[in-house]
């Protein structure tokens, strides 16, 4: 593979995933993990990527960033309309973060009374612009990598909440694997956030659906519903419904 597919295919993987790992890079890719840091070097400073300790993040990251350059960010909109539909007055609802959760926040229309809980800082912030939304914020270390809170302070908080929707920004999914991630500390709180609602809904463009990271957070079958910008009719979700599983 020459340096610049090379590098275009970092770049869409950090895109797709929001964070990799270089040692995933180099596997992928069949180079050494010194390639791969030259390489994350060479796109953050051409700022493409934003370069951290073992690996990469999405520029979605950085607080500067205009929605117009998140990656897929038309077929984000489609899922944060579709999303929003599902809360109702009166509903305690628990999220993650992730550019498709703030998208599903501008989303919400301006009479929606209910009550969001969220570690994720970004999107407390948007949920706080709303006018009829109250917000109760997850406290505890912050995950510089994914701007949401982890440790096992945070997991005891979400674990004293009975909440009606969960929204999960994900990272990838298929039948074999289910839900994964590659953050093994985000994992733990989206496990805790699972597990404390009563309805659980997955948000992800089509992209991520028959892939795999690394930390399984629920078995696809633990899902009620995935939402991506498709139709429900299309033919890739027909074995992820007889799994089950509500397409929206």
């Amino acid at each position: 593979m020459l340096k610049q597919e090379r590098q275009a295919f970092i770049v869409h993987q950090v895109n797709l995933h929001n964070r990799v790992l270089s040692s995933d890079l180099s596997t992928q890719i069949n180079v050494s993990e010194d390639t791969i840091r030259r390489d994350l070097q060479e796109l953050a400073d051409k700022g493409k990527i934003i370069k951290v300790h073992g690996g990469a993040l999405s520029r979605s990251f950085s607080s500067s960033i205009n929605s117009s350059s998140v990656y897929s960010i038309d077929a984000k909109k489609t899922i944060a309309q579709k999303a929003a539909s599902l809360i109702k007055d009166g509903m305690f609802v628990m999220s993650t973060g992730g550019t498709t959760i703030i998208e599903m926040a501008k989303a919400l229309p301006d009479n929606l009374r209910a009550t969001f809980i969220t570690g994720s800082l970004p999107a407390a912030l948007e949920y706080i612009h709303h006018p009829n939304i109250e917000v109760i914020f997850i406290g505890d270390k912050l995950s510089k990598s994914s701007q949401i809170s982890i440790g096992a302070e945070a997991i005891l908080k979400i674990r004293q909440f009975k909440v009606d929707l969960c929204f999960l920004g994900i990272n990838a999914l298929d039948l074999e694997h289910g839900l994964t991630d590659n953050d093994y500390d985000v994992v733990q709180v989206k496990k805790a956030m699972r597990e404390s609602a009563s309805k659980v809904v997955a948000l992800s463009i089509s992209e991520k659906i028959n892939t795999v990271q690394n930390i399984q957070v629920c078995k696809a079958n633990e899902l009620d519903m995935l939402v991506t910008e498709l139709s429900p009719d299309s033919n890739i979700f027909d074995p992820y419904k007889e799994a089950g599983i509500s397409i929206l």
